[in-house]
């Protein structure tokens, strides 16, 4: 087995079968050289993944996108919202549908570059419920906030809400959807929030710190929905540790009472402690673990039937391209060891491109001999904000599941 230094690392669940979307073309989706979205995240991701050798092992394909057809983007959009958007660009001010503001401005081919990433994601979500991979990954997607009539936190259209109400259009009656990103995925939450077969889990640093301001505990869902959104708003400043307690705590117990067919998951990184936009603090090597358990629970539950996602992250060198290659390496099954360099190669792309970080030398953040983080289970009656934050919302959730939110069993 390779050593600690080796690019390829022990093999977790088995991947039969990985569907990778990706086209140079995602990159047009651009909102300005000024703008904390820039789309060199990707390509020094794809990069970083390429060096490692990540997408070279047998049973991954990668395939290219073709834009989300109208039909596929009113399955979450209102029809006049898609005609201001195909608009926008040639009316710059006085579009509305949250345009005018410094957070969503108008670039040019905005909707073809918005369709061109949602129709990746529907395309990952199509390959997985047919068979023809078991797990795929869209890192250009994870764009949460959308709304229905209006673009909002860097996003045009909600690709991640497409994708799974393209799923239920196919005939999946029970859709998983687990969201890590920093900010609460208000838009995916509110695309089914009266939806019974759609859970929604989202995992965020508190709203009353941060963007968009929603995601607390006893946001729950409408109606039959009642208990399918589920809530919880992490302290500023949790770490690694906090951060995985507070998800074994939570996330399996409600996926498992669900039950889902398909997991769906957005791995925003704007987690990581160098992030400039939030205030959690994980490591790459927190993140990566969140996309091994991630893993691990899309083969418990789905039978492997996996959909990955990005999603927010503006550490451009250092966070972004580190942890999604992490994602890349663990929908694979050939994890990265946490040890190993990155390449040189890469390094001086980072260089030649004029980006001013210094480009990290391996793929940790800890010493390679503990980068596999422990953490204590999380026991009721403690008084901490995590612990606090957590006990919210098991009490608020637990109970709609058949789950006892003081057992800490369950």
């Amino acid at each position: 087995m390779p050593g600690p230094g080796s690019p390829a690392g022990s093999v977790g669940c088995v991947s039969d079968s990985v569907t990778v979307v990706w086209d140079d073309e995602f990159l047009s989706y651009d909102w300005g050289v000024e703008h904390p979205m820039n789309p060199i995240r990707l390509a020094l991701t794809m990069s970083l993944a390429r060096g490692l050798g990540v997408l070279d092992h047998p049973g991954v394909t990668v395939v290219r996108p073709r834009p989300a057809t109208e039909e596929q983007l009113t399955l979450v959009h209102d029809p006049a919202y898609l005609d201001a958007v195909r608009a926008a660009p040639t009316r710059p001010r006085g579009v509305g549908h949250g345009f005018d503001s410094t957070d969503n401005p108008v670039f040019p081919h905005m909707y073809e570059a918005s369709a061109l990433v949602t129709g990746g994601s529907v395309l990952a979500a199509e390959r997985v419920w047919s068979g023809r991979a078991q797990h795929a990954v869209n890192i250009a997607g994870g764009l949460h906030h959308a709304m229905r009539s209006r673009a909002s936190g860097f996003c045009v259209f909600n690709d991640p809400a497409v994708a799974i109400a393209r799923l239920l259009e196919l005939g999946a009656e029970r859709v998983a959807y687990v969201d890590v990103d920093v900010h609460h995925g208000d838009g995916v939450q509110a695309a089914f929030y009266a939806d019974p077969r759609v859970l929604t889990v989202s995992l965020h640093q508190s709203p009353l710190t941060l963007f968009p301001g929603t995601g607390f505990p006893d946001e729950l869902g409408r109606g039959d929905a009642t208990g399918t959104s589920v809530n919880v708003a992490l302290p500023a400043g949790t770490t690694d540790e906090g951060w995985h307690r507070a998800f074994a705590a939570v996330v399996p117990s409600v996926l498992r009472a669900f039950r889902p067919q398909v997991l769906v998951t957005q791995a925003g990184c704007d987690t990581h402690h160098e992030d400039p936009l939030a205030e959690l603090a994980l490591t790459v090597d927190g993140q990566r673990r969140s996309y091994m358990v991630l893993h691990e629970l899309a083969h418990e539950l789905c039978g492997g039937r996996w959909v990955a996602f990005g999603g927010g992250g503006y550490g451009l060198v250092r966070c972004v391209p580190r942890a999604w290659t992490h994602l890349l390496a663990e929908a694979v099954g050939q994890r990265v060891e946490p040890g190993c360099p990155v390449p040189e190669e890469w390094r001086a792309e980072v260089r030649e491109r004029g980006l001013r970080t210094p480009p990290p030398r391996a793929m940790t953040e800890r010493d390679p001999a503990a980068a596999d983080l422990a953490w204590s289970a999380w026991q009721p009656g403690e008084d901490s904000a995590l612990a606090r934050a957590v006990a919210a919302t098991r009490r608020a959730v637990f109970p709609l599941h058949g789950l006892d939110p003081d057992d800490p069993r369950d």
